[in-house]
């Protein structure tokens, strides 16, 4: 069989997905859905499709390929030396190309469908992976390969009612053979959109968790035993860290031996509401650096009695089920498809993203009844191993492939 996964390269997500696929014997392809981008170094096994004129300027430097992972290549240490040396260069070229040859992406890849005649194209992500293979798809008239579209994050709960994406995304769906989504929520919303086609069981994005890594490192104890809060630092089109602050600020009465976590930080207007509220209540706080190796902040989690996440749209929000399975006590924003995941007011608490009101209610809640965060954390724990253990959703996901290429689903 011969995938093409056509999919942010530099993603975690794209790299744990294929990760489930390698070693079966396939032959897989990654487009990288930017003109200028990294292979993430957990994508292994692969052939990647990166620009010629990436491998022009790699060839113009004279940088030795040093990571033999990627057959094609070898592009994150690469490009991590070529941007150190022009990264100003890399950014004005990207932009120029985009004006001058605004189909380029469409026109190449093109030219690897042709040549490799793959048997299934994934698009992954709708508006990077979908209006990609949309346009390809228009170029080469003719057969086209089975074509699978999953959506990440917000794009079906959020960009779909935004009047520049919503054509675009149903143009996707009503030429697509096959959608999958991580949200039983979105399933009805790409009916809702003129979606024909069959629908691919609900599997996180994250392609599961690893319970043996969580195993080792997930130290025992209850949960109301911990002294930590954690907070979702995102402050931006989507993300209300600082909503959190507020919040969090109005119950220091009850939090003056907790510490407060930050991670995810993308913005100095956090940072400084961070520092005011340690200078205003006194309650301890600390931002954890944005490069923190993805173990680390695990622990956290399982150092947290309370996980706090905020944005006005999400899917699943692969960082809760992270928090639920380390025992962390999940309030998270009710935009999200986490009711799919725990039971309001059992298993953890969904909240506005905008009111701080419900965000210190349900904090304050999660602070009194250790009762509640120690069951919530042993019942979250059993759900998520049943349901998303890693080699479970491997075993799926290589089934859905199966099935799709035998005409089977």
């Amino acid at each position: 069989m011969k995938i093409l996964i056509v999919a942010m390269s530099n993603s975690i997500h794209t790299a744990r997905w294929i990760s489930h696929i390698s070693g079966q014997g396939w032959e897989i392809h990654l487009f990288p859905t930017d003109t200028f981008t990294s292979v993430h170094p957990g994508i292994k096994n692969v052939t990647v499709h990166s620009p010629r004129i990436i491998k022009f300027i790699i060839n113009r430097y004279k940088l030795k390929k040093e990571d033999k992972t990627a057959q094609e290549d070898n592009f994150d240490v690469l490009m991590d030396n070529f941007i150190n040396r022009s990264g100003q260069f890399l950014i004005t070229s990207k932009e120029l190309i985009k004006r001058i040859f605004p189909d380029l992406r469409a026109h190449r890849l093109a030219k690897v469908i042709k040549k490799i005649k793959p048997d299934i194209v994934h698009s992954m992500h709708i508006q990077a992976g979908g209006y990609l293979t949309f346009e390809t798809k228009k170029r080469l008239h003719g057969k086209f390969p089975k074509w699978i579209v999953t959506n990440w994050g917000s794009e079906l709960s959020l960009f779909s009612r935004i009047s520049s994406q919503e054509d675009k995304i149903k143009e996707v769906l009503l030429n697509c053979d096959y959608f999958s989504g991580e949200c039983k929520r979105d399933i009805g919303i790409v009916r809702r959109l003129g979606f024909k086609g069959k629908t691919l069981p609900v599997i996180p994005n994250s392609g599961g968790i690893d319970f043996n890594l969580i195993y080792r490192i997930r130290k025992p104890g209850p949960t109301s035993d911990r002294k930590n809060i954690v907070l979702k630092g995102y402050q931006n089109w989507a993300g209300r860290a600082l909503t959190g602050l507020r919040a969090i600020e109005r119950c220091a009465d009850i939090l003056k031996d907790y510490k407060i976590l930050l991670y995810c930080v993308d913005t100095f207007e956090v940072m400084v509401s961070t520092e005011l509220l340690k200078k205003n209540t006194g309650i301890k706080t600390q931002i954890i650096p944005v490069n923190t190796p993805h173990e680390e902040v695990l622990k956290h989690h399982g150092s947290a009695r309370i996980s706090i996440g905020l944005s006005i749209t999400d899917a699943i929000s692969t960082s809760l089920l992270e928090a639920m399975v380390m025992g962390s006590f999940p309030i998270q924003s009710n935009t999200s498809c986490a009711s799919e995941w725990f039971k309001d007011g059992q298993t953890g608490i969904l909240v506005n993203p905008e009111d701080p009101d419900e965000i210190e209610k349900a904090i304050r809640l999660a602070i009194a009844d250790d009762n509640l965060v120690n069951k919530a954390s042993e019942l979250n724990y059993d759900m998520l191993f049943e349901r998303i253990e890693k080699s479970k959703i491997k075993e799926q996901i290589i089934k859905t492939y199966k099935d799709i290429n035998n005409n089977l689903l």
